[in-house]
């Protein structure tokens, strides 16, 4: 057994595709559109993931967007997307600055949670050893749900 990807529904496809390429630093590695079937696929793969993706397309995100207007709530009840990040604070950090709700702050340097522009939880791991703990992470509370 192989894992391949994971599939979200999208319904803003340029809001998603900042959110996971622009701000957490996915990279889109191949896009498919049905005409017949009225929807895109985009797959997107982390950088260090880009080799691993162009030879056996795994392991991906594909972001499915349906051309015709479809509400999506929820988005928990699908889990959580997981990445490990070389600089959970810096990423953080940038994704606040962007308007990102960190839902769970990084206040061990270890894990965070944020959520997509259609509410898909995701959480950051921490790459190697966790951070020394630092402000203003430590301190900050939870908002929302992760």
């Amino acid at each position: 057994m192989q894992y391949l990807h994971t599939m979200v529904r999208v319904s803003d496809l340029d809001a998603s595709l900042r959110f996971y390429c622009d701000l957490l630093g996915l990279k889109e590695v191949r896009r498919k559109e049905n005409d017949k079937g009225r929807f895109t696929l985009v797959f997107l793969a982390a950088p260090e993931d880009e080799a691993r993706s162009a030879e056996l397309k795994a392991p991906e995100l594909e972001l499915t967007y349906n051309w015709d207007p479809e509400e999506y709530d929820g988005g928990r009840n699908f889990g959580h997307l997981a990445y490990r990040v070389d600089d959970i604070y810096a990423l953080c950090e940038k994704l606040q600055e962007a308007g990102v709700t960190i839902n769970r702050p990084p206040r061990d340097g270890h894990m965070a949670f944020v959520r997509s522009p259609d509410g898909i939880s995701v959480e950051l791991l921490q790459k190697g050893e966790a951070l020394p703990p630092r402000e203003p992470w430590a301190s900050m509370e939870n908002t929302g749900t992760w």
